[in-house]
Parts: structure tokens; sequence; C-alpha cells
């Protein structure tokens, strides 16, 4: 890539947007999820095993997950929704003030279009003076930003510019205003029904990946506390649940199945809310609203309620773009879990009963 020259004291920074991606079609199910059983950091074992494998159980869930998205369109709706964010954050991160630098973002998808050396291609023709990486997973794992991370750098390796990598925000203060702005009108509304049990509800995680130094399962822990503090919410108000388990590995736990049970028998109204996601896709439109919420009924809960996302709300993309200008100012310190990327928070990495 070659280095811009600064036009008018200004930067130009590419501000590159990480996210999963998904089918944009009906037959783009398959090629999306052999992409994605094919990643290393999801199938962990060398090759030739890997694409066997990966190919195997792509084809056997194939059309389980083509139903799947039949029942939301047809495709899914994160690239729409991610678009919608990289225009929202241009936007803030204009009214930052022109000092700061020219500012545009792009959409880097790890399983399916525009993947991340179409993006790079992209960066490329704005000519940037530097590049801020920024996940949309607030929570760091070696399966979603690392991943997403390695690729991007091995297309990129040959780049002579400057790049930031932000590696998690999840226990940041406006992250945490912004969940509980959304959630505490549900709770709410929950009370009419007895007493409400918030399920903070994240996508599961293989209990061997977490064993292994993941701090997925830590980070999801630490945010859902803060929200819990947040919203005034007693211990044995809220928990911190996983969804979308696959395969018969064991998970991190309890599983989102089975808190929504503990609630029924209890008779308590719940509110879900998918902490670990910033747009809706099918574990949102589908596990969540469909499956999970017919779930409730059959175990007698008397009330379901699901927070949206945070998606394009004030409140998180003014928190992303502010994260963005302290990255490019320099005013980021180094996680306390790996030294190479950038947190906006000395608690990452911690144990949860500090914050």
């Amino acid at each position: 890539m070659t280095t811009s020259r600064v036009v008018g004291g200004k930067e130009k920074i590419a501000v590159v947007l990480f996210n999963l991606g998904g089918p944009d079609s009906s037959d783009a199910v398959l090629p999306f999820l052999i992409n994605l059983f094919s990643d290393a950091a999801i199938l962990r074992m060398g090759q030739p095993f890997r694409w066997l494998l990966a190919q195997t159980i792509a084809r056997r869930r194939a059309p389980v997950a083509r139903e799947i998205y039949e029942q939301i369109g047809g495709s899914s709706p994160i690239l729409a929704e991610t678009q919608a964010q990289a225009t929202a954050l241009d936007t803030a991160l204009a009214g930052l003030g022109g000092d700061l630098g020219a500012f545009k973002s792009f959409i880097a998808m790890r399983y399916w279009h525009p993947r991340a050396a179409a993006a790079l291609a992209d960066v490329r023709g704005f000519a940037p003076d530097r590049i801020v990486l920024l996940p949309l997973y607030p929570h760091y794992s070696t399966t979603t930003t690392e991943s997403s991370v390695d690729e991007w750098r091995g297309l990129a390796r040959a780049a002579d510019i400057p790049t930031h990598l932000i590696g998690c925000y999840g226990t940041q203060s406006w992250f945490i205003q912004a969940q509980a702005r959304i959630i505490a009108p549900l709770v709410d509304q929950a009370r009419a029904a007895g007493a409400p049990r918030v399920l903070f509800s994240a996508h599961g995680l293989p209990k061997r990946i977490s064993d292994d130094g993941d701090p997925y399962a830590q980070h999801t822990q630490q945010t859902a506390r803060a929200v819990a503090r947040e919203l005034g919410l007693a211990a044995d108000e809220w928990s911190l649940c996983y969804q979308s388990r696959v395969g018969r590995l064991e998970w991190i736990g309890p599983s989102t199945d089975d808190e929504i049970r503990r609630a029924g028998a209890t008779k308590s109204p719940i509110v879900v809310v998918p902490i670990a996601f910033v747009s809706e896709h099918s574990e949102t439109l589908v596990e969540l609203d469909i499956e999970y919420r017919a779930m409730a009924d059959r175990a007698g809960v008397p009330s379901y309620f699901r927070a949206p996302t945070l998606g394009v709300t004030d409140g998180f993309i003014q928190g992303l773009a502010g994260m963005v200008r302290d990255a490019v100012n320099g005013d980021l310190g180094p996680c306390a879990s790996d030294l190479e990327r950038l947190c906006p928070s000395p608690m990452c990495g911690r144990d949860e009963e500090a914050i």
C-alpha cells in the first residue's frame, strides 16, 4: 500500500469495521458455512483434516441453515446493518471536528462478502495515512476479533502504514449505558407480569477454547455484571448465559435454554438481552425472537421481552467514534491481555470482581 501525502495538514484515516458476515441468498448458505468451518480458529486441526471436516459439517448443516434464513426473508441482514453503522460512524467522526482528520469507514466481513481482500482493495484506493481496525465484536475472542485481524494482517502484510487495533470495549461506560438505556424500559414492562429476570445472552464458545486462554467468557461476564449494576439489578434478578451451541463439544455455560426453563419454573417474566451482538442477524431474529420465544411459552414464562441490539443508537455510535479518535490521538493504552492491541479500559482482562 502506498502511503498518501497529508493534504492540508490533515491525515486521511481508514476505519475498517470487522464483522462475521452472513449469506445474502439461499445459494450462498453452503459456501458461507464452508468458509466458517474452514477457519482454523473455529476447527482447530491441521489440513487436510480441517478442510474435509468443514465440508462435511457445512453440507450437513446447510439445509437447517437455509430454513433459518427463510424465516427472515432468505438472507442475513447483517451487511445492511453494518453498512448503516459505517454510515453513522462516518457522520459521527465528521462531527468530532476536521482537525482530527478525514475519516472513511470500510467493511471487512470474515465469512461472506465483502471479504477482507475486497475491503483492502477499497482502502488502497482511499490511500489513507493511517488505519484503525475496529471490530464490531465488543468482546475479544480468538474466534472473532483475532480471526478477522489475522486474515487482514495476512493480506496487508506489505502495507507500510501505521495501523491501530482496538481490541475490545465491552466494559466502557458508554457501552454499558447504551445497553442499559435499551433494557430499562423492557424491565419496567416485564414487572407488570411479576418479578422479572434479565438474561444476558451471548454467543456460545466451546469450553476447550475458553480453557486454552480465550478471554471471551471473562469479557462477557464483566459486561453483564456492569450492565446489571447500571440497571440496579440484584444478584438473583439476572444471569449471563450462552446461545447458539452446535455439535457435541462441551460449551461454556449456562445455556440460554436452561435459563429460560429456570425462569419458567419460577413463573418469572424475562428480558433477553443479546449482550455480545451489536447488529441484528439470524441469532437474534430467529434464535431469540422465534425459537427461544416459543421455548419460553412452553416453559410457562409469563412474559417474554427481547432487547434490540445497539445498531445505530446514538450512544453506541458516538462511543465507537470516541474510541477511534482516542486511537488516532494515542490515548488508548495496551490491553492488559495483549500488549499488541489497544484497549480503552485498564480493567480489560482482569477479574470481573474488580470492576
